[in-house]
């Protein structure tokens, strides 16, 4: 063994064929091995400090900006929220894209009430249980009616009593807005009307609003009782005065025009409402 390192042509040999030949006895001459040997060395040593129990190292990063460790668990997700978020918006999209074009249920088919009413479930399964209670607030503003499904029937009353639409008749049904005071209890209907005129004048165009009172029976449900109709010309007759129709005696109105109504809110946020009505009616509505 001693000859064999003292002789620089042989151990030259030696290590090229220790490289070659891993059986070989003479062997960790070559760099390249004793490079690779350490390494293992070093690999096999770590993993029997980790099975023996020995203190670990500590590779938790922390964040040079928020002094959270990377490895933590991260704070309350969001994530859901935006989702949510997002997928109530693509379902009020799509709810819109339905009724548009229906001059608010107007002009609505069988085929057309019943996609409006499945886009309506869907954002109102994905919204969940409105609590008037806690987001009684949402409701205070002006609302802009942009569908009804009563309209479908064609009369200005939706699914109660009213005068008829139609190109041969006076009356054309224009913007219908709601507006709530939740300090007052003030629900007001309004209603403009173009009222058709002999030739050669003009149409009339007045406002009509129809005042009521209202109050949360429930969670979700809201009861309005009817007070009185006033009704306002614009346009050119703009500066005549308001003039308010008589209410009609309780002893002559019809069964079904009882003055008060019901109907739930089962979806509301910051610019959108649905309703359904005690006479199976769905509304929806945009802040204005």
């Amino acid at each position: 063994m001693a000859s064999l390192l003292q002789s620089p042509t042989l151990l030259s040999q030696s290590s090229r064929s220790s490289y070659h030949h891993p059986t070989s006895s003479v062997t960790c001459f070559h760099p390249r091995y004793i490079h690779t040997t350490t390494q293992t060395r070093n690999l096999q040593s770590l993993i029997s400090q980790r099975r023996n129990g020995r203190p670990k190292r500590n590779l938790i990063r922390r964040s040079a900006i928020s002094e959270v460790s990377v490895l933590d668990p991260p704070p309350p997700p969001f994530g859901y929220q935006e989702s949510k978020s997002e997928l109530i918006a693509s379902l009020k999209l799509k709810l819109l894209s339905v009724v548009s074009g229906l001059n608010r249920g107007l002009a609505a088919s069988e085929d057309d009430l019943q996609k409006a009413d499945d886009a309506a479930k869907e954002i109102e399964a994905v919204g969940g249980p409105v609590d008037l209670s806690i987001d009684l607030d949402k409701l205070q503003g002006r609302w802009k009616l942009i569908y009804s499904s009563a309209f479908s029937s064609r009369t200005l009353g939706g699914s109660r009593p009213g005068p008829p639409t139609g190109r041969l008749l006076p009356i054309t049904l224009g913007q219908v807005f709601q507006r709530i005071d939740i300090l007052s209890k003030d629900f007001d209907n309004i209603v403009e009307l173009e009222l058709g005129a002999p030739w050669p004048f003009p149409p009339i165009e007045v406002t009509a609003t129809l005042a009521h009172k209202f109050e949360l029976i429930g969670s979700s449900k809201i009861k309005i009782v009817f007070e009185k109709t006033t009704v306002k010309t614009t346009g050119n007759l703009s500066q005549l005065p308001p003039l308010e129709v008589p209410r009609i005696p309780d002893s002559l109105r019809p069964p079904s025009n009882t003055g008060s109504g019901e109907f739930e809110v089962t979806y509301l946020d910051a610019d959108t409402r649905i309703t359904r009505g005690d006479r199976s009616e769905l509304r929806v509505f945009v802040l204005s």
